[in-house]
């Protein structure tokens, strides 16, 4: 491997905390091949480090759950193929890793919004978690999008609220609360599709509409869509 891959791989292993790793678990982080180090001093050496997409592959290749978390961050979205995003995916095993590859990477590729949905279908619960964590984060970062791109997100939303799995019904409610944020129409529409979701007989699809409405309907959003 590389000089620079190897200097990294070093220093992120003399940066370990086990103190942190116990902490983390109880965030519910699988704890497999994890070394406790926080976003913080991760996207300081992202930032260091620069965009490098070769290394990006070679620091997921190793495993190592904060190794991935900085391929995340170094990674060109530009040099990102449909391939190795489905790849990636196969490869989640934590909300984290999940979440950090979707919001500053996979949302920034021309594939974004068609994996959203592609992903949103799967049975693998950080790969349906993945759908809708990009369709959160693209909700959020893809600001000149219009309002045509998230439409199509309400039924998928609501076909998927009966997942009772934590990881994949937190993600779907994050998805309903940030396109219902974006703007007053998506917002209409967002509560419609909770309100909608709130009569299904399930106690996840419940719980994701009261969460989404009272959010989507509170003083402070209502305040900031006028």
């Amino acid at each position: 491997m590389p000089m620079q891959y190897r200097q990294i791989i070093k220093k992120l292993k003399s940066l370990s905390s086990p103190e942190n790793v116990a902490g983390m678990a109880r965030f519910g982080i699988n704890p497999k091949k994890i070394l406790g180090i926080s976003m913080p001093t991760l996207r300081k050496m992202a930032k260091d480090i620069g965009k490098n997409h070769k290394l990006a592959e070679q620091l997921w290749a190793s495993g190592i759950h904060e190794a991935r978390i900085l391929a995340c961050l170094i990674d060109d979205p530009i040099l990102v193929t449909e391939e190795q995003m489905d790849l990636w995916v196969e490869d989640f095993d934590s909300w984290d890793v999940c979440d950090q590859c979707c919001m500053n990477l996979f949302d920034k590729t021309d594939r974004a919004y068609q994996k959203s949905e592609e992903w949103s279908e799967r049975d693998e619960e950080f790969v349906k978690r993945a759908g809708f964590a990009m369709m959160a984060a693209l909700a959020v970062h893809d600001k000149k999008a219009e309002d045509i791109y998230f439409k199509p997100f309400f039924p998928i939303i609501k076909r998927e609220a009966i997942d009772d799995r934590n990881f994949v019904k937190k993600a779907v409610n994050w998805a309903l609360r940030q396109i219902g944020k974006r703007n007053k129409r998506l917002n209409r529409a967002a509560v419609r599709t909770a309100k909608e979701i709130q009569q299904i007989d399930s106690k996840s699809a419940r719980w994701i509409a009261s969460n989404a409405l009272r959010e989507l309907t509170s003083e402070k959003v209502q305040a900031k869509l006028k």
